[in-house]
């Protein structure tokens, strides 16, 4: 039993959509909105658990092949600088 209201605002070309799927399939809009919201939500819960599934993976793989690490929080930043400083020293420019 549906005893929650929830209520939004969308298009009138989103509406008219709705309307009409509605109409072409003798339901109400809130069915058609109740399964659009309900396979939209299982999607999600499907994404987190391959989000957590990637992580592990990810923290895996670290444990494998190392992790650069360094104290330089900023290192990102200032790459491309510190590359082309390298190959400065590395080719005697």
């Amino acid at each position: 039993m549906k005893t929650e209201v929830y209520s939004w605002r969308l298009s009138g070309e989103v509406k008219s959509d709705l309307e009409r799927q509605a109409r072409i399939r003798k339901v109400p809009v809130s069915s058609i909105l109740d399964m659009a919201v309900g396979e939209w939500l299982k999607k999600k819960d499907v994404d987190a658990g391959d989000q957590e599934a990637q992580h592990r993976l990810h923290a895996a793989a670290a444990r494998c092949l190392g992790v650069l690490a360094g104290g330089n929080p900023r290192r990102a930043e200032t790459a491309r600088q510190a590359i082309r400083e390298h190959l400065r020293r590395r080719d005697g420019r």
